[in-house]
């Protein structure tokens, strides 16, 4: 990794707040509130979204996870475009293009009136839903002094998980189509404010540099960055067994645990959701304070590890001691914000975009395999010991892959990696 001789992309004489209110970092927050938007709201209507178009009983389930695994799909594969379009054309042009995406996506998906439009349009929004953290993460890291990013990137994940928390009251006061039309309209006005917008001084030189830019083949022929993305991808993993797998299927967790009442999947999809802004404001100033990105990311994962068991194994039967689990549970999925944030800082500026949007929708798309692995245990184990033997296995993961991360809370981003 060699380094590029170039001045710092800020003065940082500026008064942080100056810094930290900027555009660019303004409007890649407001373009994550969006993207959690479209990304959970189908988590909150896909009862009643499945029922308007005439499907009920156990299909809600199966027919359900269908729309989920479509949508991650969409998210992979989509991860994959928008790095490379990052790394090659600029961070902007993924904000631009990924939200164009899911908006159109979005209000299409309040048209939908078969099972196979619904798959289809979940898959295309998935693909443009993967774009918008990855680059604005980038954006956000690469215009800040190291000293604040930390900063910068809390206030884009905090400002996403609002974004879920809107999908709640959105499809509580309107149809689940209205919800969407909703979400589709609000990705087009975002538009507006992107055109003021200057692409990223580390980006810009080093785009002006003979050397691969967005090489996905790079990221696997050096044992090193190898070892690094996998890393990163499993430090990942605690958050999205929580939210794919505790959260958007707590109505059938709940009746497995016995609780008095049935659980509103929206409501514990808005209450985790609720628990996880304090828990990225919290962890983003704790790194801050502690200089350390590894150190809170470990605690965060311990405190999930915590509320997993209580989740599964404590006696609950009341619905509101439930329900606050689930805000607990949210609040440790607060990493979210450090997560990614190591992942842009761990890779050069020429791979940067792709990893950064690579790796959480690759941590996304996990939610595949990992429902494949808790629904193929169910008949042998139950429903609620076949999702604790998916917890410990990414808990116990994810501490390993963290113990062999570097520290990036110093690191200086303005260097490329070499062929």
């Amino acid at each position: 990794m060699k380094p590029i001789l170039t001045p710092e992309p800020m003065t940082t004489n500026r008064s942080v707040a100056s810094q930290l209110l900027q555009l660019p970092v303004l409007v890649a927050a407001l373009g994550y509130l969006v993207d959690m938007y479209d990304l959970f709201l189908f988590s909150v209507v896909r009862v009643p979204s499945l029922k308007g178009i005439g499907i009920d009983g156990d299909r809600l389930l199966s027919d359900g996870i269908l729309l989920l695994n479509a949508q991650m799909a969409g998210m992979l594969l989509g991860g994959i475009f928008w790095g490379i379009l990052g790394d090659k054309r600029g961070r902007l042009s993924v904000l631009f293009g990924s939200i164009l995406l899911y908006s159109l996506a979005n209000i299409a998906n309040g048209f939908v009136t078969s099972l196979n439009q619904y798959t289809i349009l979940r898959f295309i929004a998935g693909i443009g839903l993967a774009g918008e953290l990855g680059a604005g993460i980038t954006l956000v890291t690469e215009i800040l002094p190291k000293e604040i990013r930390g900063y910068g990137t809390t206030i884009v994940a905090t400002m996403g998980v609002l974004g879920a928390i809107l999908a709640y009251f959105m499809a509580d006061l309107f149809d689940w189509r209205i919800s969407y039309f909703i979400g589709g309209g609000m990705g087009l006005l975002l538009l507006i404010l992107r055109i003021n917008i200057l692409e990223s001084g580390i980006f810009n030189r080093t785009k002006q540099r003979v050397l691969p830019r967005g090489n996905v083949v790079m990221l696997f022929t050096s044992a090193s960055r190898r070892n690094k993305y996998f890393q990163c991808i499993l430090v990942g993993l605690p958050i999205w067994f929580v939210v794919g797998i505790l959260i958007t299927f707590s109505p059938e967790l709940g009746k497995a645990l016995g609780l008095s009442e049935p659980v509103v999947a929206g409501k514990a999809v808005m209450l985790s959701f609720s628990g996880q802004v304090l828990g990225d404001l919290v962890s983003g100033f704790l790194s801050q304070s502690m200089q350390s990105r590894k150190k809170v990311i470990r605690l965060f994962m311990l405190v999930s590890f915590a509320f997993m068991l209580v989740y599964l194994l404590a006696p609950i039967s009341d619905l509101t001691v439930f329900y606050i689990v689930c805000v607990c549970l949210g609040f440790a999925n607060g990493y979210w914000t450090l997560f990614v944030t190591i992942a842009a800082e761990l890779f050069g500026t020429n791979l940067r975009a792709t990893v950064a949007t690579t790796v959480p929708n690759f941590v996304r798309g996990a939610t595949i395999p990992l429902s494949a692995l808790f629904v193929q245990l169910k008949p042998s184990l139950g429903t609620i010991n076949s999702a604790l033997v998916v917890g410990v296995l990414t808990v116990a993961c994810a501490l390993v892959a963290l113990a062999f991360l570097d520290e990036t809370f110093k690191k200086d981003l303005d260097y490329v990696e070499e062929v």
